[in-house]
């Protein structure tokens, strides 16, 4: 997926700034579901500085060299906002960078004081932080997409697809790294991972551990038909509303906590 977007959104904008901007995405990514939420808004206000870059290529032409610090934050937005609506899109002179300012905001205040609540407020910054740029990125392959309304859309959804830490990709070959879930668990993590895509019973059965292999039908039947967790259309199994907020709930996507 990482390689389809950095294609597509090079084709039409800086290849270096594409490259800058989809490495704090990823990091920023890794980091909240990794529970390193600081670390997380951290990665936003990078990600927001090659946004700013890209919307100062797009308007100008040009842009602040990486190297060198962006001019204030406020002078950009409002000089965005002041661009001819007939020649650029509302996205690119309001909506974009006053969510990067919102972003920018929650990093550079992210050791202030929050009120008592027993609330952890890291947790809703990042949430937001993620949310926010996931929406920018989305919003820049809807304008500056090659291909396409059908490919941009499905590209845009694999951008807030959840995915699941605990769950490694080798060239297809999904390993589950936490060997203590039980076959239930381990297959609905797998599932969460997949999401929309789904998974066949033989990916199934291939991705478990051996001595999960003899119940695993019982065990789907029982996800599908007792806990609506997954859904069965003929030929995969894909996760459900209620399958995603267990998996959350039950905290089976990470396998361990970073600081």
């Amino acid at each position: 997926m990482r390689a389809i977007i950095e294609a597509q959104l090079a084709s039409s904008l800086d290849g270096k700034l594409i490259k800058e901007l989809l490495d704090a995405h990823a990091e920023a990514k890794r980091n909240f579901y990794l529970g390193g939420l600081r670390l997380s808004a951290v990665e936003g206000g990078r990600f927001c500085e090659a946004a700013f870059r890209l919307l100062q290529e797009i308007t100008e032409a040009k842009h602040t060299p990486l190297n060198k610090t962006l001019p204030k934050t406020d002078d950009l937005i409002l000089k965005l906002s002041q661009l001819d609506s007939s020649k650029f899109n509302d996205a690119v002179r309001i909506h974009i960078p006053r969510s990067l300012r919102l972003v920018y905001d929650i990093r550079n205040k992210r050791d202030t004081a929050h009120l008592n609540d027993g609330i952890d407020p890291n947790l809703q910054d990042a949430t937001l932080v993620i949310t926010v740029i996931d929406w920018i990125l989305a919003g820049l392959i809807r304008l500056y997409h090659n291909v396409p309304a059908d490919v941009a859309s499905k590209i845009v959804d694999g951008i807030v697809k959840r995915v699941a830490p605990v769950v490694q990709d080798f060239n297809g070959f999904l390993k589950v790294l936490n060997p203590k879930l039980g076959v239930s668990d381990h297959c609905m993590v797998l599932l969460y991972q997949r999401g929309e895509d789904g998974a066949t019973y033989d990916e199934l059965e291939k991705w478990a551990r051996p001595t999960m292999r003899a119940n695993l039908k019982r065990t789907m039947a029982a996800l599908v038909d007792k806990k609506d967790y997954a859904y069965f259309d003929g030929s995969l199994y894909i996760i459900t509303r209620s399958g995603e907020r267990y998996v959350e709930g039950a905290n089976l996507i990470t396998p361990g906590q970073i600081s």
